[in-house]
């Protein structure tokens, strides 16, 4: 099915029947990926006394509980609440939910004993493009990172300078494969959250952060219409479901 969408005042048409999902789904399983010293999360059955809620064990339906943390266990997407002695909720961060973006493909330097994305190699492929939201692919991709144990790797991290380059740019939502746009053992400076938020000087309290991703190679760089979407939850971040759609 196509549409047709205004977006800053251009129409443009998508295929609504060929969605890209770039999420990571919840998974009661070791394949969960895991990140921030976490076990995996649990999905059980609700026990009341004799009872289990669970059809197998002789209950009329199945009645799980679920134990989660937003930002260890899959793709999620967080507010300046995340950063803020303030209490602010992602569910009032969005206004609208879709989005043009550009997909980019970025290859972490080396800095010290750290991988960084600099802020030069957004501006070199981004090459003026002035999206809504940006969607970052760290390379080498490979299905592994849908699986992969992130604590005490010291995985790859936005530079601030990078962060401060995309806020610059007008872009309202960052998403990135990785557990966090940060270093995972910064000394709470969070610099790349602050950067990009503009914390705490005049915070965006519109824009959003999606980290834990996956974007596969059979999606290709470029434009795309981003619908971003999250569970109902008054939190500074929730569980959420990222899919790209191609323009026509």
């Amino acid at each position: 099915m196509k549409a047709t969408i205004k977006i800053r005042e251009e129409l443009c048409t998508i295929d609504l029947s060929r969605p890209l999902d770039i999420s990571i789904p919840l998974k009661d399983t070791l394949e969960n990926p895991l990140a921030w010293y976490l076990d995996k999360p649990k999905i059980e059955p609700v026990q009341l006394d004799t009872w289990i809620g669970k059809v197998s064990e002789g209950a009329s339906v199945n009645f799980n509980n679920i134990f989660f943390n937003p930002h260890a266990h899959g793709t999620h997407t967080e507010c300046v609440g995340h950063i803020s002695k303030e209490f602010h909720s992602v569910n009032k961060a969005l206004g609208s939910y879709f989005f043009s973006a550009e997909v980019i493909s970025v290859t972490p330097e080396s800095l010290g004993e750290d991988q960084i994305i600099p802020s030069a190699q957004l501006k070199g492929l981004l090459a003026g493009k002035t999206p809504e939201a940006v969607v970052i692919r760290t390379l080498p991709n490979t299905a592994a990172k849908k699986s992969r144990k992130y604590s005490n790797s010291n995985w790859p991290y936005l530079h601030e300078n990078a962060a401060k380059y995309l806020r610059e740019l007008g872009v309202k939502h960052l998403l990135i494969d990785l557990p966090s746009v940060d270093k995972e053992k910064d000394g709470g400076q969070l610099l790349a959250h602050k950067a990009f938020w503009n914390y705490p000087e005049m915070p965006r309290y519109e824009c959003t952060i999606t980290e834990f991703i996956y974007v596969s190679n059979s999606i290709k760089d470029g434009s795309y219409l981003l619908n971003l979407h999250m569970a109902s939850f008054e939190n500074d971040a929730s569980p959420s479901r990222p899919v790209l759609f191609k323009f026509l």
